[in-house]
Order: C-alpha cells, then structure tokens, then sequence
C-alpha cells in the first residue's frame, strides 16, 4: 500500500476530528442542559447511568468525576483503608495505584505478563497475605486481563476483585463486557478515552447493590437525602454537561472502537516480519486498542526520529511504579519487576484514534521501516 505526499502531519491523537464528527449533536446535548440548568446530578446523569450500566451489561453505574475517584471509591465502599493491602501490576498509570493509597492502603506490585502487558497471574498468590483485601487487574491499553484466573484467586482466598477499565471502554472478555466481570469496575472519561469526555469525568459500575447504594452517598457528601449527611462523604460527581455529551458519544462508541480495530489489524499486517514488536491479543480477548504499543530497541531516538517525519507518537510509560519517587516508601529497588522494568524502556505507542485513515497508518508504518532500517 503507497502512501501520497500530501501527509505532513499525523498527531498521536486527534481529539479535534472526533468533535467535529458529532459537533452538531454535542452543541444539542449541552444547550438542553443548559436551558435546564440542571448542572449536578441531574437528569443528564441518571440517564447516562442507565445507559452505561446496559451497555458495560451491569446492574449499576454511578457517575463520578474521575477514574481516579471511581477506582477510590470502590475501595472505600469496600471499607478498604489502613493496614489493608491490594494487589496490582507495576506497568500501569499510576492513578490506580493512588486511588489505593488515598484510601490508606498499601498497593503490593505484581510484574507484568511478558507477552499480553497485563498483570502476570502466575504470579498472584505469592503475593497474598493475611492482610490482602483485594486484586486490582488494569485492563492496560484496552486489552483485557485474564479475569478467569483473578477471580478464582480471589474466591479462593476470599478476596475481592476491582477491574482498572479506565483504558477498556467497551472490551470484552469471553464475549462479556470487561468491568462487569469482578465485584466493581472503574472507568475514565479523560477526553482522550474511546470514550472521552470535554474534561474529566469517570463511572463506577457493579453488580452489588450495597456497594451502589453506599457510593451514591459518599460521592454526595454522603448525603442519604438533602442535608442528611449519613457517613464521611466526598464531593466527587460527574456534573450534567459532561454527561450529555458523553450520552452523545457513547451511540457512536462500538463504531470507533470497531475503526480502531480496523487500524489495529492494518498495524499488524504492515509491521509482520520488521524489526518491531507487535502487540498479541489473547483467544479470550476483544480488545478496544485504546493505544496500539509496539516495542523496539532505541525506543527514544526511534520517537523522535519519527517525529521529524511527522510522525508522533507516545510513551505509556517510561517510569514504572516502583521506580516513581512518589513511593520510595514503598521499598522496591531497580530490578525487582524485570519485564515492566525492560518494556519501559522499549514501549511506543503508535498514532490510534477512530478517524485515521488506512493511507496514514501506511505512513506510520513506512516512517517506522525507515527509522528502524538506519
């Protein structure tokens, strides 16, 4: 497949061209807030709610104002805090490890899975111990962790299970919706999501209808009605403009996430056989390619080789965890997760978005074959 001259520029994302494909529905959505006034809670939020919840196939989906607050609030709802210990993977944003430590509890890192970049499962119960309250699997670029294997940990040592989806809008493990899956899961709107908001915003869906009746009050200043403050509360809500025009979005949702499948398999095609690593998709998985990650040695020069070119792409991330000086605290030394450790080095993600088109990700993917070749 050749590629024209008239590509110049290919930004690692566009969130600009999204906008402009569903402008005229969103300037709809906010202007029938607005003319409502209804700015918090309101019945933008209850009906997004409903939606989400069908679409991730849950009972109940609460509205909050970040994935970080969501992935928290879980964890408080699950009365999880000081001396408690929860378990996740050291290849991840690092707000799912601060969603744990907010709450007071200590995160304990398990490495990475060499081929999926999901946690390692295998690796799971060593790190089990008394004090061990849940597991926190990262659905980490879109791509579904092994949640069979988690949750039969996790039954087996009385444990519960809180799925990290803030990458994952829409995935499917064994054909079901990831999020659903474990005791709660938690989402992220960040504009640059699949499924983005026009600024921060985040849901947490369950099927435990304790845990939902419980959140819906702490995310309200724990509020069981108006000025009736039950238990120590936070002001976390997804305000009404933010869930308008995420309704408007998510009836588009499976149709980008089904391009950026389409530019995924296209990335697979064109980059057989070249010097790079390609991501590997599971049998049970149906991933939403949230980012397209290959590896290559010279990770950096390769970056910004390609950005000379037009090219620009990502790091996701180039400092594990328990490398970060934000915890130190926690005791880990260089060398303690060796394949989280080596891909930091090697990790880029490539230019992923639903309006790319099959002649840029060629570009991509020709810039790519030149960089590596000299």
């Amino acid at each position: 497949m050749g590629t024209t001259n008239t590509i110049k520029k290919i930004p690692f994302v566009d969130l600009t061209a999204q906008y402009r494909s569903v402008k005229q529905e969103i300037h709809e959505a906010l202007e029938r807030v607005m003319e409502t006034s209804a700015y918090i809670l309101g019945p933008e939020v209850t009906e997004f709610e409903k939606e989400f919840a069908g679409y991730c196939e849950a009972e109940y989906a609460l509205g909050v104002d970040s994935g970080t607050s969501a992935l928290e609030l879980i964890l408080r709802g699950y009365d999880i805090g000081a001396g408690d210990e929860v378990i996740t993977v050291a290849n991840t944003f690092i707000a799912t490890t601060y969603a744990i430590t907010y709450t007071g509890a200590k995160p304990v890192l398990i490495d990475t899975h060499p081929v999926n970049y999901t946690i390692d499962v295998s690796k799971i119960e060593k790190a089990i111990t008394p004090r061990t309250k849940a597991i926190m699997p990262v659905h980490l670029y879109g791509q579904p962790a092994d949640m069979d294997s988690i949750l039969a940990i996790a039954q087996k040592h009385g444990i519960i299970v809180i799925e990290d989806a803030c990458q994952a809008h829409g995935a499917r493990y064994k054909g079901k919706r990831v999020g659903s899956l474990g005791n709660a899961g938690a989402f992220s709107f960040y504009p640059a999501k699949n499924l983005g908001a026009l600024g921060d915003g985040g849901m947490i869906v369950t099927n435990d209808k304790r845990l939902y009746e419980k959140i819906k009050m702490m995310r309200d200043y724990g509020q069981s009605q108006k000025y009736h403050h039950d238990e120590l509360g936070y002001n976390r809500r997804l305000d009404s403009l933010q869930a308008a025009v995420l309704r408007v979005k998510l009836r588009y949702l499976d149709q980008w996430n089904a391009a950026r499948r389409k530019h995924a398999a296209l990335y697979h095609e064109l980059l057989a056989n070249t010097d790079v690593v390609v991501p590997f998709t599971e049998p049970y998985a149906e991933p939403i390619w949230h980012l397209y990650v290959i590896r290559c040695k010279n990770r950096d020069n390769v970056k910004d080789e390609l950005a000379k070119m037009g090219v620009y792409c990502g790091i996701h991330y180039p400092i594990p965890i328990h490398l970060q000086k934000a915890y130190q605290y926690l005791g880990y030394r260089k060398g303690d997760f060796e394949i989280t450790e080596r891909y930091a080095d090697q990790i880029l993600s490539l230019p992923m978005y639903a309006e790319l088109t099959a002649e840029m990700v060629a570009y991509v993917v020709e810039s790519i074959k030149m960089v590596v070749k000299n």
